[in-house]
């Protein structure tokens, strides 16, 4: 669909007749890449949440408070706890392979959590809880946050 490597097109830059860049065709391929990846993603995520619903969103509250998760991410997924501050959980669109994961192979400071510790089942009602958690108010909604006076 892009202008080949080598073609004369008009160029506002370059006057009449210049040559088509290259980055063309390569933005073209990485806006489609972009977008099948988002439509991906979109579609997964909904279907992880589909899925959180077959776990145990108490029994993952339960286990959020007692196995480390709570003292990161906060105790309703707020984030910035802990010694590196957490990130926040509520309402992160996250699909549950993704969350899996970042469970048994952590990025940054987040100790792992094996099988062995959390198992795949524990994890999916972790993942239920999480899901599930309300997103935060919003800041006009606080009043120590509007009530600060002139």
């Amino acid at each position: 669909m892009g202008v080949r490597r080598g073609a004369l097109v008009p160029s506002p830059t370059r006057g009449e007749g210049a040559e088509a860049p290259l980055y063309r065709n390569i933005l073209s391929a990485a806006a489609v890449a972009a977008l099948a990846a988002f439509a991906w993603v979109s579609t997964t995520h909904a279907q992880d949440v589909a899925n959180a619903s077959k776990g145990d969103a108490a029994h993952g509250k339960q286990l959020y408070m007692t196995v480390g998760c709570s003292y990161c991410h906060g105790t309703v997924g707020q984030g910035g706890g802990g010694r590196t501050g957490g990130l926040r959980l509520a309402q992160m669109p996250i699909p549950f392979a993704a969350f899996l994961n970042q469970l048994r192979h952590p990025a940054n400071e987040m100790p792992p959590y094996v099988a062995s510790v959390v198992s795949d089942q524990d994890a999916n009602d972790i993942f239920s809880y999480v899901t599930s958690l309300p997103p935060p108010p919003e800041v006009k909604t606080i009043p120590i946050l509007t009530d600060l006076g002139p």
